[in-house]
């Protein structure tokens, strides 16, 4: 930190102007001052308080109230509660020496000879490069930072405001430039060919023209590391995140955001499906209360299997040989896909597959023996020509499509044989569950395992050589940080018959013990969809394994079995024909249906079904795809049972007696936000916003929850405040304010504790700003005079902090939290694992509070959140996120399957739900029955 801080002498204000006179004596008749009077003047800004003169008095408009914009509040305090802990995490002390310097930002534009702008994002870094390396002492001699898109960065400036140039790349392979070099012969191979032999350097030739956007400079890390955070400052850490990936594209990596990942076999792991997992790095600079530091954690990414194409096809589509593939599918998988051919050994994009076999596919040859009066062109079929006319021999191609990496109207046919894919090109498709289950398991580390891991990461990227670093007088650390944590005791629960129960090790059981507040289940029936399975002995174990906990159920109605006609029907159709039978022979509507699937995870079954249940009938139900059925497994059922039919399993001790510090005080109503998104490669699918709600004050255990669709990849929650006429608000949180009053003994809440999931650092002003506006919007809505008091709370699972407590090989123990050393030197945030971690890595969760109106000490809010870790009524565990967060995620996720939005976007063309038109209405969700709309259908 102290590197940071002048020295104080006099002599620095000269220093400082150095960084300015970065202009190289360019211009040194304008003195220390000379780069500035170079830059443009700034355009003139009109005050914003100057109102025309009006000649009456009277009619002066009031002057508009200027919103005032909430910024996430600073810390108030350090928490003291739990035992003290020494830990070490995975950030690297990181010093800047020179604090005086400035960062210099050029916007880059680069175009072809004709003017055209490059298109495609790969070309950008070569051609800098080449500028770098030809016009070395143009550009005075300095280093660059770019960003492989339009912005370039230098430690001061370079010796104009304004520099074109002109480079020249020899042979583009096509891989980088979108097909503007591919081969044009007409769709001959030959053609392409020869030209490339006879002339292998096909150069093209790019303009070039960097302009001074802006100056950076450093000292504002150090305010940063101070609490002042401005646009300086995140644009300073940005450009020295750019540094960090440009060092790891030199070396031939790939980038993704701020991970990177070799080229190393190594590092790849098959996940099945022609998809591997790769693992790689991750690394940023962040700034945190001990000063810089740079978070290096193992990250993994999605890549295709490269080598021969046929060989990727057939573990993609899971088929024995090339002859079994359906192209129609092929085509979609492999188009943008870069390939190395054979034997030229050049790389092309595939734009396509051809429409015939490679021995029908005909193209026009020019035929450069042709005597007079004979004709210049022949037709001739690709197979020939390969085979005949290049000596090219073809095992397998002739009966297959051939691989097309020309234009639309000028194809270049290549056979499938002779085509290799491209090490190190993203998977973007969503995973399927057996995918994942192999990436986790092949992908996980022990602590100690991963500390070594990281360790080498930091020798081999050698860091201290990268000039431009050097040239900030970045230097990092190689010891991982030392913090201190402090363990907090888990909460005391209630069990059934009032007995206590002390969690040990984040966890516990109801051995010999009865749920708090069991159900009764009367009016029941079992459905089964063809599972195989005893159902006599699983009915009778559940109505026993029940009869244990506390719950009384009386043997079912009746169990309907699937007709084995209907197996092959459509998941839609099968539905329908079960409900049909249970509504003719049932007296009337269940009060639960148990219903067992055929497939453990993914079932097709499960959305229809489900949507038919809770949407149409309002009966809920249970999906089981019983494979081991143990005394454990039928627990963990009854314990979703009981919490959907409105009973709870287990209390905190402080929620029984009313005493949890604050909540218990006055009416507190606990919400959790979450919105969930389609795969990457998805771009059409209508994102979930899900808001679950705590009732029954004083409780904190029970929820319900409200779920709506918005625009694909839309973070922020647009229906929180729905207004749909003079007195109607169809918005999210009328409902669940609604039903926390009716629940609560006709009382309003005074506090509102919100807790919202998965919005990264950039995006917590418009959680204060925008959603938390709505939310109020909404309290006013109800009544005008109601004002609240909020807590917003931001929990951030994908963050790469770890924390390990050498010498031992385990996880930190569950309860750790962490407030100081690597916690943000302003804003009030802190982590905290709250489970135990069994394998793997322990991730903690990050929370960030933006918002305490309710006046919370450190350690009471440290512990309601770690308190709401033990609430979660599926499991006998302390979980890694608080309750009502993890139910938002579940009733997004169950709901989004009442619409299966499957491989909408492969066919689709709206990208992002906004067409030239506008932006396009999302599907909408069905809203549930009433009876069961204030349950926890989701647990």
């Amino acid at each position: 930190m102290d590197s940071f801080e002048p020295d104080g002498n006099g002599a620095n204000g000269v220093n400082g102007a150095n960084g300015v006179n970065g202009a190289d004596g360019v211009n040194e008749a304008d003195g220390v001052n000379g780069a500035e009077h170079a830059l443009p003047p700034p355009p003139p800004v009109i005050p914003p308080d100057v109102v025309p003169l009006r000649p009456e008095a009277d009619n002066i408009p009031e002057p508009v109230k200027k919103k005032n914009v909430r910024v996430p509040i600073a810390r108030r305090g350090l928490g003291t509660k739990g035992t003290k802990i020494p830990l070490v995490t995975n950030h690297f002390k990181v010093n800047v020496t020179n604090i005086d310097g400035y960062f210099f930002h050029y916007s880059v534009s680069v175009s072809y000879e004709d003017g055209r702008p490059l298109d495609g994002k790969g070309a950008g870094r070569r051609i800098i490069d080449r500028v770098h390396e030809t016009y070395h002492s143009e550009l005075g001699g300095k280093d660059f930072a770019y960003d492989g898109e339009k912005s370039l960065f230098t430690v001061g400036s370079l010796p104009r405001n304004k520099l074109e140039f002109a480079v020249v790349l020899e042979d583009m392979p096509s891989n980088r430039n979108n097909g503007n070099a591919s081969p044009d012969g007409h769709g001959s191979p030959n053609e392409s060919d020869r030209k490339r032999l006879r002339r292998p350097n096909r150069s093209k030739t790019f303009n070039v023209e960097i302009s001074y956007a802006a100056k950076i400079p450093m000292k504002a890390i150090g305010d940063a590391l101070r609490g002042q955070e401005s646009e300086n400052s995140q644009e300073a850490l940005r450009v020295l995140d750019i540094i960090l990936r440009q060092h790891a594209s030199k070396q031939g990596c790939l980038l993704v955001r701020q991970s990177f990942f070799h080229n190393d076999p190594k590092n790849f792991a098959d996940v099945g499906g022609g998809v591997l997992g790769c693992r790689g790095f991750h690394s940023s600079f962040r700034t945190t209360q001990g000063g810089l530091s740079l978070n290096i954690d193992v990250s993994t990414t999605m890549i295709i299997q490269p080598g021969p194409v046929v060989d990727f096809l057939i573990a993609n589509q899971n088929v024995r040989d090339p002859f079994s593939l359906d192209w129609m599918k092929a085509k979609r998988t492999l188009k943008n896909l870069r390939v190395k051919t054979s034997p030229s050994n050049l790389e092309y994009k595939i734009t396509g597959l051809s429409e015939k076999p490679c021995r029908e596919q005909t193209f026009t040859l020019r035929n450069k023996h042709a005597k007079d009066g004979e004709d210049g062109e022949i037709e001739v079929t690709v197979y020939d020509y390969f085979v005949n006319h290049r000596n090219i021999q073809l095992r397998y191609s002739a009966d297959l499509p051939c691989i097309n990496v020309g234009k639309p109207k000028r194809p270049t046919y290549i056979p499938l044989e002779l085509c290799s894919l491209v090490s190190l090109q993203r998977y973007t498709k969503a995973l399927s569950t057996l995918q994942r289950a192999s990436l986790v398991e092949k992908s996980r580390q022990k602590p100690q395992e991963r500390m070594s891991v990281l360790s080498n990461a930091l020798k081999i990227n050698n860091y201290d050589a990268e000039p431009m670093l050097r040239s900030c007088g970045v230097s990092i650390s190689s010891g991982f940080t030392q913090v201190e944590g402090r363990v907090l005791p888990a909460p005391r629960l209630k069990v059934g018959n009032g007995d206590d129960f002390f969690p040990r090790n984040g966890r516990w059981n109801f051995n010999n013990k009865k749920l708090v507040k069991p159900t009764k289940i009367e009016k029941w029936a079992v459905v089964n969809f063809s599972a195989r399975c005893d159902l006599k002995g699983l009915v009778r174990d559940l109505i026993k394994c029940g009869e244990m906990k506390g719950i009384s159920i009386e043997p079912p109605f009746d169990v309907f079995e699937e007709n084995p006609q209907s197996r092959r029907a459509p998941p839609l159709v099968r539905v329908e024909r079960m409900f049909e039978d249970i509504q003719s022979k049932l007296p009337g509507q269940p009060q639960f249906l148990l219903c067992l699937l055929p497939e453990r995870k993914n079932s097709a079954l499960y959305g229809p079904w489900k949507r038919k249940n809770l949407a149409e009938y309002g009966i809920v139900t249970q999906c089981i795809a019983p494979t081991r059925v143990n005394d454990q497994y039928l627990t963990n059922v009854l314990l979703k049972i009981n919490a959907k039919l409105g009973g709870l399993n287990s209390l905190l001790a402080v929620e029984y007696s009313p005493s949890i510090p604050v909540v218990s005080k006055a009416p507190t109503i606990i919400l959790g936000m979450d919105v969930s998104h389609g795969s990457p490669g998805q771009s059409d699918v209508p994102s979930i916003a899900a808001v679950v709600s705590s009732r029954q004050w004083p409780l904190i255990s029970r929820y319900r929850a409200s779920v709506r669709t918005q625009s694909p990849k839309v973070e922020m929650i647009d229906s929180l405040y729905k207004r749909i006429s003079e007195s109607e608000d169809d918005g999210i949180m009328r409902e669940l304010l609604l039903d926390f009053y009716t629940s609560s003994g006709k009382q309003k809440p005074d506090q509102i504790i919100i807790f919202r999931d998965g919005v990264s650092e950039s995006q917590f002003n418009q959680v204060l700003n925008i959603e938390l506006d709505q939310i109020i919007e909404a309290c006013k809505f109800l009544d005008e005079n109601w004002n609240p008091k909020f807590v917003v709370i931001i929990a951030q699972k994908n963050h790469h902090t770890k924390f390990f407590q050498p010498p031992s090989p385990d996880n930190v123990p569950p309860g750790t939290i962490i407030d100081n050393k690597v916690c943000h030197p302003r804003n009030n945030d802190f982590y905290l694992c709250a489970q135990a971690g069994m394998i793997g890595t322990t991730r903690p969760t990050h929370y960030h509070v933006l918002l305490d109106e309710v006046g919370f000490s450190a350690d009471d809010l440290q512990e309601l959140v770690h308190s709401l870790s033990y609430v979660y009524q599926r499991s006998t565990t302390a979980i890694s996120v608080v309750a009502p967060v993890c139910y938002a995620h579940l009733a997004a996720t169950q709901m989004g399957q009442f619409m299966k939005f499957e491989d909408a976007s492969e066919t689709s063309s709206s990208h992002g739900g906004v067409t030239s038109a506008g932006a396009v209405p999302v599907p909408q969700l069905p809203r549930l029955k009433e009876n069961v709309s204030s349950s926890m259908f989701f647990c």
